[in-house]
């Protein structure tokens, strides 16, 4: 297998860049397929529920298609677990980073919180603030975050209920994740190292 020559990046050529960024646009063609055999792994994470995280997802990406929302909201919703796995304790920042370079700013915004706005529906059992949500209030997107988690979220632990299967949904994430819709310049234009662009 070819490689590149140095060890450390101070030492790195032209043409080393050059394969190298042949190298990694080869790996980020293959994005989607990692995509869906993680979201496949869902089917036996969190347990405790009627329901496996995967069949939560798969719903709530069903009942997203059935209203008629955009590729991106399906996407976004089949993909807000998936961080589960791997971020326990920060799984809805995980999601918004995936799905990051693929959707609105507005969807991004939304993944990231939604993890404490779906705090509503069970805080005050476990000894948590429901409405800590509420630190959001003024925020442009505070009502959307609230649509989002009522209408495909905290609803989608159904066991009889008829939802898609994941193979139907292969298409439509591998429209969404096919091609950012920013360049690198541009991400780093917007975004910079603190990786932060909208104030709460």
């Amino acid at each position: 297998m070819q490689t590149v020559n140095f060890t450390r990046m101070e030492d790195g050529t032209r043409e080393d860049y050059e394969f190298l960024d042949r190298m990694e646009d080869e790996y980020k063609s293959g994005l989607p397929e990692r995509i869906i055999n993680a979201l496949r792994k869902l089917e036996h994470s969190l347990a405790g529920y009627r329901i496996s995280r995967l069949e939560h997802c798969l719903q709530g990406a069903t009942r997203a298609h059935r209203a008629g929302e955009s590729d991106e909201m399906i996407v976004a919703i089949l993909l807000h677990d998936i961080g589960d796995e791997l971020a326990t304790y920060s799984h809805s920042e995980m999601a918004a980073a995936i799905l990051r370079p693929f959707v609105s700013e507005k969807l991004y915004w939304i993944v990231k919180h939604h993890g404490v706005f779906q705090m509503y529906y069970y805080a005050h059992h476990c000894g948590g603030d429901r409405n800590c949500r509420e630190i959001y209030r003024d925020h442009v997107w505070y009502q959307d975050a609230i649509d989002f988690c009522h209408n495909y979220d905290q609803n989608c632990f159904d066991p009889d209920y008829d939802s898609e299967s994941l193979e139907f949904f292969v298409p439509i994430l591998r429209r969404v994740m096919s091609q950012p819709s920013f360049d690198d310049a541009e991400q780093l234009a917007r975004y910079g190292a603190s990786g932060s662009n909208v104030s709460a």
